[in-house]
């Protein structure tokens, strides 16, 4: 309705289809847009009994955004505790957002620190082990949701806040590269260290719960733009070493001395 609305404040009549397709095609809009503005006067067409024939607009193949971690990290840290939690769960998992939000407590399991998925999108179901830093996050919301869900509100509700706290952050840490990091975006950042890690397209389809390997192939061209540098971290005890390991390093020998050392790509 809104698209349609747009349309008409713009000049088109509604009755002929000519005069929306003139109009549509007029507006600088992406593809993407207009193929939405499509869909909406297709429907009301269809609704009405009528028929026309509709302009075809291809979307350009673009390569997602992919932030720095620690873009992430400050985006994870500045938002309130349920949306931290919220993001910190795709950021570990790599799942859909309309997945995190369809979490019920039975899905999880505190002692084993696992949590079960209900795909969507014909997606396949999948398990996945949480830090112990996230199931203590998860652990404080307990009691207080009030539901059966982990997060009780809507999906949109939940996006229209972390866009609001996105835009605070944004402002107060002098990064604008952070307004275009979206609840997909923790998605693709998962995938793509995964593929740079392990460089095994199955277990990243696994990860995503993709059916067809092609969805996860765009994967392998984001790794390419990755650089080889690491962070790199040491650790003089098993307390240490948890630690690291739970941020994300990876275990690479033992000196001598026995300090463990570690690394993480950036």
């Amino acid at each position: 309705m809104k698209i349609l609305k747009i349309l008409v404040k713009r000049g088109a009549n509604l009755l002929d289809p000519e005069s929306v397709k003139e109009i549509i095609a007029r507006q600088e809009w992406s593809p993407k847009r207009k193929m939405i503005a499509v869909d909406a006067y297709t429907a009301l067409l269809r609704m009405r009994g009528g028929t026309w024939d509709p302009p075809r607009y291809k979307l350009a193949p673009r390569l997602p955004f992919i932030p720095m971690e620690e873009e992430l990290d400050a985006l994870i840290a500045g938002c309130g505790p349920k949306t931290s939690t919220f993001l910190r769960l795709l950021k570990e998992t790599g799942m859909r957002a309309g997945e995190a939000n369809g979490i019920h407590w039975d899905d999880l399991d505190f002692e084993t620190s696992t949590v079960r998925v209900t795909p969507e999108k014909g997606s396949n179901p999948r398990i996945f082990k949480l830090s112990s830093r996230l199931m203590a996050m998860l652990n404080a919301l307990r009691g207080k949701s009030g539901s059966s869900r982990v997060f009780s509100r809507n999906l949109n509700t939940i996006r229209r806040l972390y866009e609001r706290q996105r835009a605070t952050i944004a402002r107060k840490l002098q990064n604008p590269r952070l307004l275009r990091i979206s609840f997909h975006t923790f998605r693709h950042w998962k995938a793509t260290m995964e593929y740079a890690k392990t460089k095994d397209i199955l277990h990243v389809m696994r990860l995503l719960g993709h059916k067809r390997i092609q969805n996860t192939l765009i994967y392998t061209q984001l790794v390419d733009l990755k650089t080889d540098e690491y962070t790199s971290k040491a650790a003089r005890d098993a307390g240490e070493a948890s630690r690291l390991i739970e941020a994300g390093f990876d275990y690479v020998c033992t000196t001598p001395e026995g300090v463990m050392l570690f690394r993480k790509r950036k």
